[in-house]
Parts: structure tokens; sequence; C-alpha cells
């Protein structure tokens, strides 16, 4: 997003939609919440000394907190058995308390920004935005004034199993236009949906953009599927669901690549295990840090250390500047701001290596 916002790309007019699923919804908010506190510039980048204050700084503070492991201990307490949408419920008034405070009715105008969650009864894409939920299924309405902004990212990430689904809070009557036949099946329905991580059905967010948008960015930040011997009964079972979500992962992209080597849309992608130089460009992480050790970042929303945050964002700075050099240089302006990582005291990879070694373990408790 710093280097997008220095290159006055989030200030252009043409910028019309953020699309956003899982732990991407959480930047999203941020990004929004800024936006709702600033007017950015007509043209031309947020100023540095803003950009930091209102957005860098604050989703810096979120992100040296754990959220998940309070709301999982609630679900634990022996009065929520019983409540299964205890915990995410709980992680909703966390995220409301410590990344955003706005209804979704404050969102900008534009950019649209649209989160993402999965509606577990039609198997589809929900959408959240400013003044419209729900999904082709089931219809649209739209959301009740104080509707919050950290309800629709919690739906967006609740990654299973360890949050369950949040319930839609909405009747049959609120939703109109669906594909779904009217009647008391599809009341019975709606009446019991739940909502679950944005990433189980649309991992990149790209279906709410990729019909009427001309030209697509892409930052894929999702955890790569590594290679590993039989663990036993244990790790077959969610190790077939990686399978399956592998599968999906890989025709979304590419659908996505052919769609911009057949020019159907503009655009660029970058994941979270590429390099720089795979796009042509000098400078960044080499692609065997990137793979074993930036893309093995667990994203269980426990606490980033400083060395986790810095080389996350490095990383995303070097594979936006490279890949819209190579793929979309005509969004580069001339005399755009100079090229500047924003940590570059954690560019030897070496350092890196060592600080991250233990970044891909997950804890029952989580990091503080």
């Amino acid at each position: 997003m710093r280097r997008l916002n220095e290159l006055g790309i989030l200030s252009r007019p043409e910028f019309r939609t953020v699309a956003s699923v899982s732990g991407g919804s959480i930047t999203a908010a941020a990004l929004a919440t800024a936006f709702a506190r600033i007017s950015p510039p007509a043209s031309g980048p947020i100023p540095e000394a803003v950009w930091n204050a209102e957005l860098r700084d604050p989703l810096r503070s979120f992100t040296r907190r754990n959220v998940r492991t309070g709301p999982l201990v609630r679900r634990l307490l022996p009065w929520n058995w019983l409540r299964g949408s205890t915990a995410v419920l709980a992680l909703a008034r966390a995220y409301e308390r410590r990344l955003t405070p706005l209804p979704l009715a404050a969102l900008p105008l534009r950019p649209a920004f649209l989160i993402c969650a999965t509606d577990m009864a039609f198997g589809v894409n929900w959408i959240f935005s400013r003044d419209r939920v729900g999904d082709y299924q089931a219809g649209y309405g739209t959301p009740p004034s104080d509707h919050p902004l950290a309800r629709a990212v919690a739906a967006s990430s609740c990654f299973p199993p360890l949050f369950g689904p949040l319930p839609a809070g909405v009747t049959p009557g609120e939703l109109t236009g669906g594909a779904f036949p009217a009647g008391p099946r599809r009341d019975d329905i709606i009446a019991g949906m739940r909502l679950t991580d944005g990433g189980a059905y649309d991992n990149m967010g790209l279906e709410p953009v990729w019909k009427d948008h001309a030209t697509v960015l892409v930052s894929d930040a999702g955890g790569l599927f590594t290679e590993q011997g039989d663990r036993g009964i244990l790790w077959r079972i969610p190790r077939y669901q990686g399978i399956q979500e592998r599968q999906t992962r890989a025709l979304r992209k590419r659908w996505l690549i052919s769609s911009f080597a057949t020019e159907v849309l503009r655009g660029a992608y970058w994941g979270i295990g590429s390099a720089a130089a795979r796009y042509g460009r000098p400078g960044g992480y080499s692609k065997e840090l990137a793979r074993d050790v930036i893309a093995q970042i667990r994203t269980d929303l426990d606490a980033f250390s400083g060395a986790e945050a810095a080389v996350l964002e490095n990383h995303g700075y070097f594979l936006v500047e490279a890949a819209l050099r190579a793929h979309l240089p005509e969004l580069v302006p001339p005399g755009a701001l100079p090229f500047h990582p924003p940590h570059p005291e954690w560019l030897d990879e070496a350092s890196v290596r060592a600080a991250l070694a233990q970044s891909g373990r997950r804890t029952l408790l989580g990091r503080f």
C-alpha cells in the first residue's frame, strides 16, 4: 500500500474499488478508516507524514497485538460451549476496539470498499459495502446505519476451524433480488445463514471486480502449500482440504494470468512466495527466502514481531514496484517518488533468516 500511494495510484480518480478477503480485510479496513479521516489529494501521493500517522502507525499498533487468543478462550468457558459464535463475535468486538470504529455507512464513497466473506448456506461470495450486503443467491439488502465495519472484517477473517462462522444477522425479507427461488425453503435457509472466512470461496477477492473493471491489481499473501510426508490420519484430514484449496487457488490464478495474457483484463499479480527477480527487476529478497521463510510466517492473528512486520512490508514494497514496472509501466508516473524500501535495516537475508527462523511455528496461546 505504501508504494501504491507513493506512485499516486491510490489518489487517482480511476482507482475505483478495494476488494478484500480474510486477513487482507484487516488492511482494507485500516485503509478505509484512514481515508475516512483524511481526504486523499486529487492527484499525487498522500504526504508521508500523514500516511504514517493515519495508516502505518495504527496498523502497526494493531499487528503488535494478539487478537485471537482472548476470543478463543471465551469460547472455552462452560457457559459458551453451546454458543458457536462466541469467539467470532468477540473477535468482532476486538476489531472494533483496536482496528476501526467505523460503521459500514461511514466508508468512503470512493474508492468503494468491498469486504468479502463466504456464505456457508449457498457456498458463494458474500459482500459487505457502504450501501449493500448480500450475495447473488440470497439477494442484497441495505445494511443498518450502525452496522460495524469491524463485524464485516470478522466475518471475512474468521478462519476455520479456530473460529466458528458469524451469523449473517439478516431476515429473509431484508434481502431481495437473489437467484434462489422465493418461498419457505429460502426463508429457512436465510434465517440460519452463517458467514465464514472470505478465502474459503475466493481467496483473491476477484469475483466482485473481474466483470466490470478494466485493470486489476492482485496482492496475494495467502500461505503456500508445502510438501510434507505422510503423518497419519490426523494429518490427512486437513491435508485433503488443503489439496482442494490448492486446486481452487491455482485455477483462479491461472485464469487471472491467462486473462492478462489475452488482454481480457489488464493488470498485475504478485504473491508472497515470489521475488522481484521473477519480474526481471533487480533488488528485493531472493525467491528462496520468499518461499522458505517469508511465505511461512504464520497467519493466525497473534502478534507480529517488529522483524516480521518490517520484512513483510519490505517484501510487498519490492513486489509492487517490480510487478507494476514489468506489466503496467504506464501506472508509474514520470517523476514518481524514489523507490526506497521502508526498512533498509532488514535487507540482509542472513539476518532475516535468523530473526524469522521460528515465524512459521504456531503455539497454543499464540504470541503476545
